[in-house]
């Protein structure tokens, strides 16, 4: 199956024409064209009618051609299809919609390491080519140039055949630490690293917000946006979680962690020995970790000095805690206005 995917931008085309946004104003006019797919020649998508020999399938968002290779597009807005095969050999997706939906198809074993996944419906969604792929990598996929022909069976350079994070060349950190301070982004991006995978257990360190409309707002608001098929965990417990893991983890945060050990043990005017141990343990459980880890933390060095004891205290306990895991880590970054700064 020859695959030539003559437009790989949304429908607009991106730079999108009169847009003067900074991710369109970078580009030269025609970068990538609006999305247009032709299999073999003769199969047009939507593959609603397709030819002699091949076999629509998701509602003519797949198709399937005579040597049995198999092609699923999943545009914007469209769910996971139901109704696959075994798994699909070519996946063109839209990522900058949801890219959950990734995770999803390889939940449902409808794409795997050997599925080429490559991103289309590109635009001024993400800043600039070079967000867009550090963004598919993360995700174990790629963009192709317009103009691209995939052929089924073969890797063609710029395609992600085979390659998923943690797997053969496309290795992702096993262990992730991102700083931030108060709405920074550093919690969304922490979810952008792990949206396509297909198994995600969420631990969730703070209060539930009960009695606090505006915490349970900021509570709420997380929920909605992480994956629907994330397992969600509440707990303060992180050895134990993070020991009996069998996914990856997705910890938010270790400053919410840290306040309930503090609360745990009576450490803000008391004896904060049993919170170091905690600490300890905790750094320990780090680097053994069996599976991914991605940890959200706050940079508490940058502002006020808190003016009690038991604030300076906590501020310590934080940043000495962040600096240990740090040196634990493969990859750490400070994220300032939504913006990544490697450390």
């Amino acid at each position: 199956m020859k695959i030539l995917v003559s437009g790989t931008a949304g429908g607009a085309g991106w730079p999108k024409p009169g847009c003067r946004c900074a991710s369109c104003a970078g580009l030269p006019s025609g970068h990538r064209r609006p999305f247009e797919l032709v299999v073999d020649g003769v199969a047009r998508f939507p593959f609603d009618d397709p030819p002699s020999g091949y076999r629509a399938r998701a509602g003519g968002l797949g198709l399937a051609g005579p040597d049995g290779s198999r092609l699923l597009c999943l545009p914007p807005g469209r769910p996971v299809p139901v109704d696959g095969p075994a798994r699909y050999d070519v996946v063109l997706i839209d990522l900058l919609d949801r890219p959950e939906r990734l995770g999803e198809l390889r939940r449902a074993g409808l794409a795997d390491d050997r599925t080429a996944v490559v991103a289309v419906g590109l635009d001024h969604r993400v800043r600039s080519e070079e967000e867009l792929a550090r963004r598919l990598r993360l995700w174990g996929a790629s963009a192709v140039p317009d103009g691209t022909v995939l052929e089924t069976g073969r890797v063609l350079p710029g395609t992600a055949i085979g390659m998923r994070p943690g797997d053969g060349g496309a290795t992702a950190p096993w262990r992730t630490l991102l700083l931030g301070g108060s709405r920074s982004g550093k919690s969304a991006e922490a979810e952008l690293r792990l949206a396509a995978e297909p198994y995600v257990t969420y631990v969730a360190t703070g209060p539930s917000g009960a009695g606090d409309g505006e915490w349970a707002a900021r509570v709420r608001a997380h929920r909605e946006r992480r994956p629907a098929h994330w397992a969600t965990v509440e707990t303060a417990d992180l050895v134990s979680a993070i020991g009996q893991a069998t996914a990856p983890l997705l910890i938010d945060g270790l400053g919410t962690w840290l306040t309930a050990v503090f609360d745990e043990h009576g450490a803000w005017e008391g004896d904060r020995a049993p919170v170091r141990e905690r600490c300890d343990e905790l750094v320990a459980a780090w680097r053994q970790t069996p599976v991914r880890l991605v940890a959200v933390s706050d940079e508490v060095g940058m502002g006020v000095v808190p003016a009690t004891p038991s604030g300076r205290a906590f501020r310590d306990a934080l940043g000495r805690l962040n600096e240990r895991l740090a040196a634990e880590s493969e990859y750490v970054a400070l994220v300032v206005a939504g913006r990544l700064l490697e450390l």
